[in-house]
């Protein structure tokens, strides 16, 4: 049996639905990863919808920024996007059928009434409601041809509790909900009467959004339970209401908290998307103490008692120590692509790829990748950190000169073979091997920090290594200490 969306009965459909107003903020993408584990978890399906009824706020850009966000995280829909500006006529026509059965009525009120009457309410400090003026009264008492408004008709005696499945009960008495508009004078709905509908109509089962939205639920509820009265087949969804995300400091992530959008993250952060999801999964809901889980166990594992009721505190370090992590396991032939993009003019991919065993051992981010890979690409001559330059004095280029004699000769051009005649040569200098590796790495990369400095003479190859060192040695004095 199929109910009159067309989804078979008993079967978990979840949505996300963002505003195109911006970025995908990063709170709005862990909302739709909790619908989509959801939906995956249960076996059912999770669904996008645009709600871009906001026409003068709403742009392309942010709809592209969004469904690309959502894509890179790799949250995949079972339908197209539905876009909420395309079904106002569908919205219309409930308002219609509400107010034909007498759950809505019209409002003649002008807006300067309106504004006496809140004026009025601020001045005895009362709550901020419309005062149901024309519940009542005949519309025949309206000048002839007076524009109006639909208003849902609330219940005003007893209360209606929601039994949240993260919050668990919540109770509000119904005379606190306004009768508020469901079709605007110019025939418009509004938002609170379209995600009503949209929700019916896409089969939605279980409403899991952030609890900023809780009180919204309570001004939802009436129009679900007045549409079953007149035609039956509207259910109550589940509702489940997420604690929004907090900064480090408790309060509501804001851009004063750094990047706040996905693209952020992955742009200006350099976070790989299974870091990102790893994380987000992990920011509110938990299962033990497992930090690192993949998106197969996630989707093994997800449920809503798993989330928590309290606000979830964004850790950068958190996140950044994830990347590590991640970024170790992931394929080096994909982080040389990911980092080949970044780079400046044709970065060779085969050698980032080659290069990708020592340079991600240590890195947290892309950018760290992308940063410790620029030697490889350096030209000749090399810019030198004010660290590095410091590091060549006279007698750290007279090293050099002589080192470079040896490797000139060096046949076996390996890890262990160009170590032990390293090695050799500091030890005929009475030196520890760091007083040569440091002007070596100076020299072969124009910084203080890079991979294993025989990895470097191994991944930058003979001919370039040498050419690099001889630009130093070059500089050397000689034994009577003319250059």
């Amino acid at each position: 049996m199929a109910s009159d969306s067309g989804t078979p009965e008993g079967q978990v459909v979840t949505r996300f639905a963002p505003s195109p107003t911006g970025y995908l903020h990063i709170g709005g993408a862990r909302t739709a990863l909790f619908n989509w584990l959801f939906a995956r978890h249960h076996g059912g399906r999770t669904l996008l919808r645009i709600e871009d009824t906001d026409r003068k706020r709403s742009t392309q850009d942010a709809i592209d920024k969004i469904i690309e966000g959502l894509d890179w995280l790799g949250l995949d829909f079972d339908d197209a996007p539905l876009f909420q500006s395309d079904r106002a006529e569908r919205h219309a026509e409930v308002a219609r059928q509400l107010l034909a059965a007498g759950h809505a009525y019209k409002c003649y009120a002008t807006p300067e009434e309106l504004e006496q009457m809140r004026a009025d309410q601020r001045a005895a400090k009362q709550p901020m409601r419309y005062d149901r003026r024309w519940r009542d009264r005949d519309g025949s008492e309206a000048p002839e041809g007076a524009p109006f408004v639909i208003r849902l008709k609330v219940p005003t005696e007893g209360e209606t509790t929601i039994e949240d499945a993260v919050q668990g009960p919540v109770t509000v008495k119904n005379a606190e909900i306004d009768d508020y508009v469901l079709l605007r004078a110019d025939g418009t709905p509004t938002y609170m009467l379209a995600v009503v509908v949209d929700d019916h109509d896409m089969g939605v089962t279980h409403v899991i959004r952030g609890d900023d939205h809780l009180n919204n639920a309570f001004r939802q509820l009436p129009v679900i339970r007045a549409m079953d009265a007149i035609e039956g087949g509207w259910p109550d969804p589940v509702y489940a209401h997420v604690p929004l995300i907090h900064g480090p400091d408790g309060a509501k992530m804001s851009k004063r908290h750094g990047a706040v959008g996905v693209e952020g993250y992955r742009d200006e952060e350099g976070v790989l998307p299974e870091a990102l999801f790893n994380y987000l999964l992990r920011l509110g809901w938990g299962h033990g103490d497992r930090e690192e889980i993949s998106r197969e166990e996630a989707i093994e594992l997800f449920d809503l008692d798993g989330v928590g009721k309290g606000p979830a505190r964004f850790d950068i370090k958190k996140l950044q120590n994830l990347n590590g992590h991640y970024i170790r396991e992931a394929d080096d032939g994909r982080l040389a692509r990911i980092v080949a993009e970044r780079l400046d003019g044709d970065a060779d991919v085969d050698l980032l790829e080659q290069a990708m065993p020592v340079l991600k051992t240590r890195a947290k981010s892309v950018n760290e990748l992308v940063e410790g890979s620029q030697f490889l690409f350096a030209k000749r001559p090399l810019e030198m950190t004010e660290k590095a330059a410091a590091l060549l004095d006279d007698e750290a280029r007279q090293r050099l000169a002589g080192l470079s004699k040896m490797l000139h000769v060096q046949n076996d051009w390996t890890i262990e073979a160009l170590e032990a005649t390293t090695k050799s040569y500091a030890e005929q200098l009475e030196l520890g091997l760091g007083k040569l590796a440091q002007p070596m790495r100076a020299a072969l990369t124009g910084t203080t920090t890079s991979p294993g400095i025989f990895d470097v003479l191994v991944l930058l190859g003979k001919e370039e290594a040498l050419a690099r060192i001889d630009a130093q040695a070059a500089d050397a004095p000689g034994p009577d200490g003319n250059r």
